[in-house]
């Protein structure tokens, strides 16, 4: 039995192993990465139905604000879960999706002005939240 390497064959041997340990440590990242996804977005779930359940008493505009409030929280929170396991695209989406967000509670804040106060407010919205 012969048990000469070469440098070549034992320099590729060792690559080889290196690059099986990576993808196994990447496969389990990834694994662990979409098992806290959904865990998040099942937490996100129950959590705007529970804020939702919470805005039926309310009336009118209280009650549209608690709404919009609900529904911008339950959307950062899934913004924040995909940009946590995906790319730096993945990071710009859920920035850009919280700021919509965020702009639709405001603008509907300005639903209960009036005239040249609403007009402001909107106004003001849309700047602040680059709409």
């Amino acid at each position: 039995m012969n048990l000469r390497f070469s440098f070549t064959e034992l320099l590729c041997a060792v690559v080889l192993g290196v690059f099986a340990i990576s993808a196994q440590a990447a496969t389990a990242e990834t694994k662990a990465a979409k098992d806290t996804y959904k865990t998040t977005v099942k937490q996100a779930d129950s959590d705007y139905k529970a804020a939702k359940d919470a805005c039926k008493p309310k009336s009118g505009n209280d009650k549209d604000v608690c709404m919009k409030q609900a529904k911008a929280t339950y959307t950062k929170t899934k913004a924040d879960a995909k940009a946590s396991r995906d790319t730096k695209a993945a990071h710009a989406d859920a920035k850009e999706d919280k700021m919509d967000a965020d702009y639709k509670v405001a603008k509907e804040k300005c639903d209960a002005m009036s005239g040249n106060a609403k007009d402001s407010c909107v106004k003001q919205a849309k700047v602040k939240y680059h709409q």
